[in-house]
């Protein structure tokens, strides 16, 4: 079972949400927990901010923190191999039909990159659950909504493919002998790899849906724009049964108006990272960042230092 927090950072292009997660890791790692960030936006902005060459491996960046970026084509290439490789197990007569050579066409599939995200998260909740928290940098927008949606929206798909496969047998059944309906659907390859797809995006739903699993951070800056997508962001979530679990106002200056934000987002905690004068790249100024608002961080967030083992 995945002990680890899962911390998101969603948010506008070019709101900060990079420098964010990186902020966040350095102060939850400072405070004795053991963080791993993880890029999952193309971009990989993790590489640049921390001035460390980033992989699939985890490299540590400081004392309790480590980071790891995500190849998205890789994990791309590896959903397809693992769909070729479950149609060949599945529908083995196929190939004396010589049919094999349109399998080809599944890279073309739309939504490819969010399956891509899901196969890639999946594997670093599993391989890193002894982490106190798995913190990542989220993709743009609309790839961050896919990604969190793809669970509920597979789940649609797949009872409707659970009653037409459970109909399929049925039929099937009784033309063959009606006794062995039981015996049938209880080693129908097909309706056995439904139901393990169901459990899969049913788990991924609920660890999407429980605060005390994963925590949604939406990144925003003081002007129109960022609040009109954070909006967006915020409903979208909302129709899918997610919730914010904070609110990140970033580059805030002494001058920025507070009002729209309160109201706009009234109800979700919301933290301020005060504008920084200094370019908050490589992990000394990241340090010196935090060293200095520490005091105005540690009571905005409210986290304990980790128990001793």
């Amino acid at each position: 079972m995945n002990s680890a927090t899962n911390v998101f950072f969603m948010g506008k292009g070019g709101v900060g949400k990079s420098t964010s997660s990186a902020l966040f890791s350095v102060f939850l790692a400072q405070k004795g927990f053991q963080v791993l960030i993880v890029s999952l936006d193309p971009a990989h902005n993790q590489s640049d901010i921390f001035e460390q060459s980033l992989s699939d491996k985890p490299i540590q960046i400081a004392p309790n923190l480590s980071a790891i970026e995500i190849d998205q084509e890789f994990w791309i290439k590896q959903y397809l191999k693992d769909v070729h490789n479950q149609i060949n197990r599945t529908y083995s007569y196929l190939t004396a039909f010589n049919l094999e050579k349109y399998f080809s066409v599944i890279k073309y599939s739309p939504g490819l990159e969010e399956y891509a995200l899901i196969l890639a998260f999946e594997k670093i909740k599993k391989n890193f659950s002894r982490c106190d928290y798995l913190i990542f940098d989220m993709p743009p927008t609309a790839l961050g909504l896919k990604f969190f949606s793809l669970p509920s929206l597979s789940l649609i798909w797949i009872e409707h493919l659970l009653a037409l496969r459970k109909e399929i047998i049925k039929k099937r059944d009784l033309i063959t002998n009606i006794k062995l309906i039981k015996k049938e659907i209880e080693r129908d390859k097909v309706l056995n790899k439904i139901n393990e797809l169901r459990n899969q995006y049913q788990d991924l739903k609920d660890t999407f849906e429980d605060r005390k699993q994963t925590q949604i951070n939406l990144v925003l800056n003081p002007d129109k724009l960022s609040y009109a997508e954070s909006i967006r962001i915020v409903t979208a979530l909302q129709e899918i049964n997610i919730n914010l679990y904070r609110t990140i106002s970033n580059k805030m200056k002494v001058d920025s108006s507070f009002e729209d934000i309160n109201e706009a987002f009234a109800g979700i905690p919301m933290i301020n990272f005060p504008y920084s004068e200094t370019p908050l790249i490589g992990i000394h100024n990241l340090q010196e960042f935090i060293k200095t608002n520490g005091d105005h961080l540690e009571k905005q967030l409210s986290i304990s230092s980790p128990s001793p083992i």
